[in-house]
């Protein structure tokens, strides 16, 4: 049996900020990852977009990002939270984080699906999101398409635009 099939993918709780803030550091080097104070207010501002992956009652990974008017991702929504547009038409990717132990088991994937669906649920256009050169031929898996190089700088490093529209 997968990994995965023990897993429920759901919306996160506000008690499990900090375990997120948790798995973000344990993800991404410190020049990307996000700190607490700032998913804490995330969460305050777009709670709706915050999905976890729940193996018997411990998070092992989530998924999260806000709404924008455009298909696009600058650096500056990661940042200022009074940038997301609770009606706009696109979700975006923050970050999509599994635990090193719980990775290649197919739980990055039922949190994409997830989050994919919730797009659709709630009207969205589409879903963008940025990511480095290794990760692009895995979101194309689920109908992303590669852009371009994006113009973000966060955290020093290099992305690619991706997107999917319905």
């Amino acid at each position: 049996m997968s990994d995965s099939a023990e897993v429920v993918i759901r919306h996160a709780r506000p008690e499990e900020v900090t375990r997120i803030a948790e798995i973000e550091g344990i993800c991404f080097p410190a020049a990307e990852a996000c700190p607490l104070k700032d998913f804490q207010l995330r969460f305050s501002t777009f709670p709706e977009n915050f999905f976890v992956a729940d193996k018997n009652g411990e998070i092992i990974g989530f998924i999260n990002g806000c709404n924008n008017d455009i298909p696009d991702l600058p650096d500056e929504l990661y940042h200022d939270t009074s940038l997301h547009k609770k009606d706009g038409s696109y979700l975006t990717v923050f970050g999509i984080d599994v635990l090193p132990a719980h990775q290649k088991g197919g739980i990055g994937a039922k949190l994409m699906e997830r989050y994919i669906l919730w797009a659709k649920e709630t009207g969205k256009k589409g879903v963008i999101l940025t990511c480095k050169d290794h990760l692009v031929h895995w979101y194309e898996k689920f109908g992303y398409k590669k852009i371009g190089v994006s113009a973000s700088c966060h955290g020093g490093a290099k992305w690619n635009d991706m997107h999917l529209i319905f």
